[in-house]
């Protein structure tokens, strides 16, 4: 499990981004929460754990949910 700080978060488009704590930005979906943290909606500054997906288009985070 990975993990970092929520840089910005956008609910309307349901994107944000992840700081993690090797200063990298990774970007995740709303959708790519947890299933047990569906309801959890992270802010910004929130410490959050993830798991990383690795894609073509470049690292993604999924299994998203607070620490």
């Amino acid at each position: 499990m990975q993990k970092g700080t929520v840089k910005t978060i956008n609910y309307i488009d349901g994107y944000g981004f992840i700081v993690t704590d090797d200063d990298e930005d990774i970007y995740f979906n709303v959708k790519d929460m947890h299933p047990k943290f569906r309801s959890y909606r992270p802010k910004e500054g929130d410490r959050v754990g993830f798991d990383l997906k690795r894609e073509m288009r470049g690292d993604r985070a999924v299994n998203v949910r607070p620490l």
